[in-house]
């Protein structure tokens, strides 16, 4: 991933919470042919590994399988809140007109050797903490339970999981970093009463990198 100085996220505190709070990866492996991607959550292990080790689990007749079987280096892709920027948030247009429309992204992209877990006892122990994090804020939460244990041991029959061991971990917080106050001012009074909740919290974002950015 291009890094330019200015948007580089290196702490490891942040860049676990992006991925607890983004949950969705894209996971990308190279094929024989061409790059082959699954969409699919994942869950932090900070305590396996040197990095720690992503968990997720993938249909089985999902071809990734022998893609990771053979070759097991993958990247995860977790993409957070994103947003367009128009050149008429800044104070800049105003004074030079030098302004051109961008992107604001928050990305962490989770480098490492993926392994294939195919133990029943692993693969319902995974299905479990990933359910527990998502239904954690449910005012009703499901538990695997709460199915049929024979309709669940034939869900388990249908996956196999996912043990990512991470080597190395990047983030990019691209929140208007580079652009002065003023702009990144007009940034936040612009995305902040947006309808889109991607705006708001980019908005958020921006509104973070600096005191002298005003809101309201």
């Amino acid at each position: 991933m291009y890094l330019p100085a200015a948007f580089r996220e290196d702490r490891p505190t942040v860049l676990h919470e992006a991925i607890r709070t983004i949950r969705l990866a894209t996971l990308v492996s190279r094929g024989a042919v061409e790059p082959f991607a699954t969409h699919l959550p994942m869950v932090l292990d900070p305590a396996t590994g040197a990095h720690g080790t992503l968990r997720g689990h993938i249909a089985r007749a999902n071809p990734h399988r022998e893609i990771l079987a053979e070759d097991g280096r993958a990247l995860a892709i977790f993409l957070g809140p994103h947003a367009y920027l128009s050149p008429s948030y800044y104070a800049t247009k105003t004074e030079t007109g030098k302004v051109v429309p961008t992107w604001n992204y928050i990305a962490v992209h989770v480098y490492g050797r993926a392994v294939l877990v195919d133990d029943r006892a692993a693969l319902r122990r995974h299905v479990e903490a990933l359910t527990d994090a998502h239904e954690a804020d449910r005012p009703a939460r499901w538990r695997v339970d709460d199915a049929p244990p024979d309709y669940v041991e034939r869900m388990l029959e249908g996956i196999v999981g996912i043990a990512l061991t991470i080597e190395r971990i990047e983030g990019k917080w691209k929140v208007s970093q580079n652009r002065p106050a003023a702009d990144r001012t007009g940034v936040v009074r612009g995305l902040e009463t947006s309808d889109r909740a991607d705006d708001r919290a980019i908005a958020a974002a921006v509104a973070a990198t600096g005191d002298e950015i005003t809101s309201g």
